[in-house]
């Protein structure tokens, strides 16, 4: 199901410092949105950006929705109990999921731990955890919604460089211009930021160019950015351990680290 052929990692250079243009002004309202574009688009350009992902700039629209789902996000804290019902069903329920997509391609796996030392269950776990095994990858365009949170005020200095990724992704043909993704711009499989995207991306098919809407690319790309995290092969992952703790650097939350290491556990036995 997932072609594995001689991986090629996309050399990556750091995102370029635009130092010497003026940061494009943020904005609360879509008022100031297509004014904010024209100055970036000089910050872009400043950063490498070329014709490609200019265009995609200049077609961008404001995205009301990702702004709706940023500002109502309550911060609601669940008990892992709570988090496991909620996101995954249940932990033997998921873990079974993840092994009939496993069983088919054991020598893909396989090669992927031997390579980044990251073992299946973990893969699986990020796979479904993120999207339901792809099934849902998100409803809202991947440049606008960057867009629109690099302008807006609350967050611009975070989500700026991301943004000057996904617009490097369109050039370089990783994005097209109207790809959907979630509501922050997070793409793919396993939803990658675009300036993660850029820097661990990995091409494992072959085809010369790194889609993580593919799923060999995408699992791929994510053992990668764990190994590059300092993912120790051989080694538990379960809370208390080193790897546990490069879990975190995937995402921030406790809880979310600890579902991820209990599916595993239950995918790799």
């Amino acid at each position: 199901m997932f072609p594995f052929r001689r991986a090629s990692l996309t050399a990556l250079p750091a995102l370029l410092c635009a130092a010497a243009v003026a940061a494009a002004p943020c904005g609360d309202t879509s008022a100031g949105f297509e004014q904010w574009k024209a100055a970036f688009a000089q910050e872009a350009a400043a950063a490498g950006v070329g014709e490609r992902g200019l265009q995609a700039l200049a077609q961008a629209r404001y995205s009301q929705r990702t702004i709706n789902a940023d500002r109502n996000q309550t911060g609601v804290r669940y008990s892992f109990e709570d988090f496991v019902r909620i996101r995954l069903g249940s932990l033997d329920g998921f873990a079974a999921q993840a092994r009939r997509r496993l069983e088919p391609n054991r020598a893909f796996f396989a090669a992927l731990e031997q390579r980044y030392g990251v073992p299946a269950g973990i893969l699986l776990s990020i796979h479904g955890m993120e999207t339901g095994f792809g099934r849902t990858m998100g409803s809202e365009p991947v440049v606008s919604s960057i867009l629109t949170v690099a302008y807006d005020c609350r967050r611009a200095e975070f989500f700026t460089p991301h943004a000057i990724a996904a617009l490097q992704m369109v050039d370089r043909g990783m994005l097209s211009p109207t790809q959907l993704g979630a509501f922050h711009g997070e793409l793919g499989h396993t939803q990658f930021l675009p300036g993660n995207a850029l820097r661990y991306g990995v091409d494992i098919d072959g085809d010369g160019r790194v889609n993580l809407y593919e799923t060999g690319d995408a699992l791929a790309s994510t053992a990668n950015f764990l190994a590059r995290k300092g993912w120790r092969a051989g080694e538990g992952y379960q809370p208390g351990s080193h790897n546990f703790s490069v879990i975190g650097e995937w995402n921030a939350a406790t809880v979310y680290q600890q579902a991820i290491a209990a599916a595993a556990a239950r995918i790799d036995r």
